[in-house]
C-alpha cells in the first residue's frame, strides 16, 4: 500500500528504555516463537531457535561474564553474522559492560589497533576468525580472555562460549541474579562502534541504550513488519545499519530473523526461509534488478513486463496485492513467495529501481542515517513513500537544512534522543560534530513542501571548480551508472594541465559481461571508443561544469567496505589504466 492518505499514519508501539526491555518484551509476547533461523551446516536446512532459548542464552552468557569478573569491562566481538554474535552482543550490553563490534574484514593489524584504542580486554570470535585473532594477539598485550563462539569445549588458549552459557545457566539455577538484576543506566555508553576508514581515521562512536532503543522505537512508528514476518539478515552485524534497523527492530517487533549464508546465497536463502522483509544496500538491490531484466530479455518477455509495470504504475495496481502477485508470479516465486518489503539504505539508490519493485508487487522504501545517530535520521513510511526521497524525519527527531543555497540545498543537521554521546577519547572532533545538541551530518540535501528529505552528497566529497561551482560526485556517478555499459563509477576532481582549472574525471568499471553480450569481443580501443560515446551522451544532459572531461578504465571492481560502499579515498580506487579526453 502506498497512498498519500497514510502520510500521517503512526503505528502504536510499546515504549522501551533499553535493550534488555526490548528483548524481554518480545520474549514475554512470543516465548516459543522462532527468534532465529540458522543452519548447522552450509547448504543445510534452516532450524529455528525460540525466543525463550535466545533469552536464556543471553542471560546464561551474561551471568558467566559477571562470574569471570568482567563487569564494567569492554568486550570485542569479531565474526560473520550468526545467532551467537547477537547473543554475545546482548550478553555484554544487558548487564556486563561495553561491547566493541569490529569489522571482521579488517587486516589483523587494524583489528589489533582498534582493540588497543578501545581498551577491550576480551575477544569473542567466530571459528573462521581464529587465525586472524591469533595474529591480533601477537600485537596486543591487554587481552585477558579469548572466547570461541562455536567451540564445543575449552582449549588451552580459548574458552568455549557454549560452555560459558552452560556454566551461567547453572549459576542462575542456583539463584545467581547478578546479571539479570544488574542496573542498566540508559544514558551511559553500552556500545563503541568504529566508523569505516583506516585505523588512523576511524572514529569511535559512543552509543547508549537510550540512543539505540529510541531509534528502534521511533522507526517502528513508521515501519511495521507483518505479523509472523521473517527478515533475511544480509549485511554485516557489526554495522549499526543492519544491527539497529534489522536485528534489533526485528526482535523488538518479535519477528523471525534468518541468517543469510552470504551474498551469493541471497536469492536461495530468501526462498528457503520464506523471507517477508530484507534490508540491504542499493548495490545489492540494483544487482538483483539487473538480473531480473536480463532474465526477462533472455526469455523474450521483457516487453510484456515493461507494459505491465507501466500499467501497474498508472493504475496503482501495486495496491492490490493478490492481483499484482498473480501478474508477476515468477518474480515472487524467485523471492520465496512471501516478500512484502525491501528496505534500502547506506547510499543513494536509483528511484526507478524502487518504482519497478513496487510496481511488481514488492513495496520498497529507503531511509537515511549515520552511525552517529544510531543510525536512522529519516525514513519513508511503509504505507506512504516517495521513491526519490529518504523519507521524513523520524518521530522525536528534528532535522534542519542550514546555510541553504538558492535551491534550498544545504548541510543536514539533526537533533534527538538517538544522537551519539560523542567520539571516544576525542573531545575536539565531538565539539566539531555536535553543536548545541545538533548533530552536523556533513551531508548536503534539501526538503520538499511535505517535509520529505532528499540527499545530494557528502560535504567533504564536493569538488569545487575554479569559478566556484560545486559538483557532488555522487550525482555524476549516478548519471554514469544509469548506462547499461557502466557497472561502477568513481568521480573526482583533477587539474587540467592546459588551463589549470579543476575538471571532472571518472574511473569506470565497465559491465564487461553485458558489453560482450551486446557488442561481441572488442579490443581496448573499441571499449574506449564505446565508453567515450556513452559519456559524451551523458554529458549532453549535464551543465558544463559537471561534465566528465577525462575517464580511466578499470579491469577490476572497486575496493569496497563490508556494506558494499566504494572506498572513495582508497588510493587504488583512483588509479586506472589510461585516460581519454571526452568532448563536451
Amino acid at each position: 500500500m502506498n497512498s498519500r492518505k497514510y502520510k500521517d499514519n503512526f503505528y502504536k508501539v510499546r515504549e522501551i528504555r533499553d535493550l534488555r526491555e526490548l528483548i524481554k518484551g518480545s520474549v514475554e509476547k512470543r516465548k516459543s516463537y522462532p527468534a532465529f533461523l540458522v543452519k548447522d551446516t552450509p547448504g543445510g536446512e534452516y532450524k529455528p531457535i525460540s525466543y525463550s532459548k535466545f533469552d536464556t542464552d543471553i542471560d546464561g552468557l551474561g551471568t558467566a561474564f559477571i562470574d569471570m569478573g568482567l563487569a564494567g569491562t569492554k568486550i570485542a566481538i569479531i565474526g560473520e553474522n550468526s545467532y551467537e554474535w547477537v547473543v554475545a552482543y546482548l550478553a555484554v550490553t544487558n548487564g556486563t559492560g561495553v561491547v566493541v563490534p569490529i569489522d571482521r574484514e579488517l587486516h589483523p593489524k587494524e583489528i589489533a589497533h582498534l582493540i588497543q584504542r578501545s581498551g577491550a580486554n576480551v575477544i569473542v570470535h567466530s571459528r573462521k576468525m581464529e587465525k586472524a585473532v591469533d595474529e591480533v594477539l601477537a600485537y596486543v598485550r591487554n587481552v585477558e580472555h579469548v572466547i570461541d563462539m562455536t567451540a564445543a569445549e575449552d582449549t588451552e588458549d580459548r574458552l568455549s562460549m557454549m560452555k560459558l552459557i552452560e556454566k551461567g545457566n547453572k549459576l542462575m539455577a542456583a539463584g545467581d541474579r547478578r546479571f539479570t538484576d544488574a542496573q542498566i543506566d540508559p544514558d551511559v555508553m553500552c556500545a563503541l562502534l568504529f566508523t569505516s576508514g583506516t585505523t588512523g581515521m576511524a572514529k569511535g562512536v559512543m552509543l547508549s541504550h537510550k540512543n539505540i532503543a529510541s531509534n528502534v522505537y521511533n522507526m517502528s512508528q513508521y515501519v511495521d513488519i507483518i505479523e509472523e514476518g521473517v527478515g533475511l539478515s544480509v549485511l554485516p552485524m557489526h554495522h549499526t545499519y543492519e544491527l539497529t534497523c534489522h536485528i534489533f527492530t526485528g526482535l523488538y517487533q518479535a519477528i523471525t530473523l534468518a541468517i543469510c549464508e552470504g551474498l551469493k546465497h541471497i536469492q536461495k536463502n530468501m526462498v528457503e526461509s520464506r523471507a517477508t522483509v530484507m534490508l540491504s544496500v542499493p548495490l545489492i538491490f540494483e544487482t538483483m534488478h539487473k538480473k531480473i531484466w536480463k532474465k526477462l530479455e533472455a526469455n523474450g518477455s521483457a516487453g510484456k513486463a515493461r507494459r505491465m509495470i507501466s500499467l501497474s504504475k498508472k493504475l496503482k495496481l501495486y495496491n492490490h496485492d493478490k492481483l499484482i502477485r498473480m501478474i508477476f508470479k515468477d518474480l515472487h516465486e524467485q523471492t520465496g513467495g512471501g516478500m512484502v518489503q525491501f528496505i534500502a539504505g547506506g547510499a543513494a539508490i536509483d528511484p526507478r529501481v524502487i518504482e519497478d519493485y513496487e510496481a511488481m508487487g514488492i513495496p520498497m522504501i529507503q531511509g537515511y542515517g549515520m552511525t552517529e545517530n544510531s543510525p536512522i535520521i529519516a525514513v519513508n513510511r511503509d504505507c506512504y513513500s516517495k521513491a526519490a526521497s529518504v523519507g521524513q524525519p523520524m518521530p522525536n527527531t528534528e532535522v534542519r537544512i542550514i546555510d541553504p543555497d538558492e535551491n534550498g540545498m544545504g548541510e543536514i543537521i539533526c537533533k534527538g534522543p538517538s544522537v551519539m554521546l560523542g567520539y571516544y577519547n576525542d573531545p575536539v572532533a565531538t565539539k566539531e560534530t555536535i553543536i548545541d545538541g545538533w548533530l552536523y551530518t556533513g551531508d548536503y540535501g534539501y526538503m520538499d513542501k511535505e517535509g520529505y528529505l532528499y540527499i545530494s552528497g557528502r560535504k567533504k566529497n564536493v569538488i569545487v571548480t575554479k569559478n566556484g561551482k560545486n559538483v557532488f560526485p555522487e550525482e555524476v556517478e549516478f548519471c554514469l551508472t544509469e548506462s547499461e555499459y557502466i557497472q561502477e563509477a568513481l568521480v573526482h576532481g583533477i587539474e587540467d594541465e592546459r588551463t589549470g582549472d579543476t575538471i571532472i574525471k571518472a574511473e569506470i568499471f565497465p559491465d564487461y559481461e553485458h558489453i560482450s553480450e551486446q557488442k561481441g569481443d572488442i579490443d581496448e580501443d573499441g571499449l574506449r571508443e564505446l565508453l567515450k560515446i556513452v559519456i559524451d551522451d551523458i554529458n549532453e544532459e549535464m551543465p558544463l561544469y559537471k561534465r566528465v572531461r577525462r575517464f580511466g578504465i578499470r579491469k577490476e571492481e572497486f575496493s569496497k567496505t563490508t556494506t558494499r560502499k566504494i572506498k572513495r579515498y582508497n588510493a587504488e580506487n583512483k588509479s586506472s589504466e589510461g585516460q581519454e579526453d571526452v568532448k563536451c
